[in-house]
């Protein structure tokens, strides 16, 4: 959980690598998110053209889990 909220603190003009753990970290949690969205009928690569398109991480979140709510 503490290498969650270093990332989520972490400033985006950081230049330093990401550690094997955060990238541990990262992976795992996108996997769930990619998890989640299958269960709420949204796709990877939808996340992937929101994204693109403008929507910000947090926004897409959001997005999902709210779907995922409804579905539930």
């Amino acid at each position: 959980m503490t290498e969650m909220r270093f990332l989520l603190s972490a400033s985006c003009d950081s230049f330093d690598p990401p550690t094997i753990a955060q990238m541990e970290v990262l992976e795992r949690a996108l996997a769930k998110l990619v998890l989640v969205g299958a269960r709420a009928g949204i796709g990877m690569d939808e996340m992937i053209e929101l994204l693109e398109s403008g929507m910000s991480v947090w926004q897409l979140l959001e997005y999902v889990f709210t779907r995922a709510a409804d579905v539930v």
